[in-house]
């Protein structure tokens, strides 16, 4: 199995929900238009709008990094606006870890399902 599943947990700034969701606008925007191997992108706010998780799912590790090239710098403006913790579901390559080392991702391996 080479897809990959993430959840990335952003605990968003005070004061700054309304850059988080503009922000997050135009990540959705590249997804739409450039990402290839991105099978699932969806963004859920809490009622507070203190928090928002992002699940995602990807083909396999080329398609994050593809989808990691398209974000380009929105990804760094994202983390001036929230405090966010990515996890990875599955089996990750060696390069996508290196290339994420900075957000220190969390992985979880399967073993089982269905």
């Amino acid at each position: 199995m080479n897809e990959l599943q993430t959840t990335v947990r952003f605990r968003i700034h005070d004061g700054k929900l309304d850059e988080f969701r503009s922000l997050a606008a135009q990540c959705m925007d590249i997804v739409r238009t450039k990402d290839t191997g991105t099978l699932q992108y969806d963004w859920f706010l809490s009622a507070d709008g203190k928090e928002c998780v992002l699940r995602e799912r990807y083909q396999d590790s080329a398609a994050v990094l593809e989808h990691a090239m398209n974000l380009g710098d929105l990804t760094g403006k994202i983390v001036g606006v929230s405090d966010p913790e990515l996890e990875f579901f599955g089996a990750p390559s060696a390069d996508l870890l290196a290339a994420l080392a900075m957000l220190q991702p969390r992985v979880y391996s399967a073993f089982q399902s269905i």
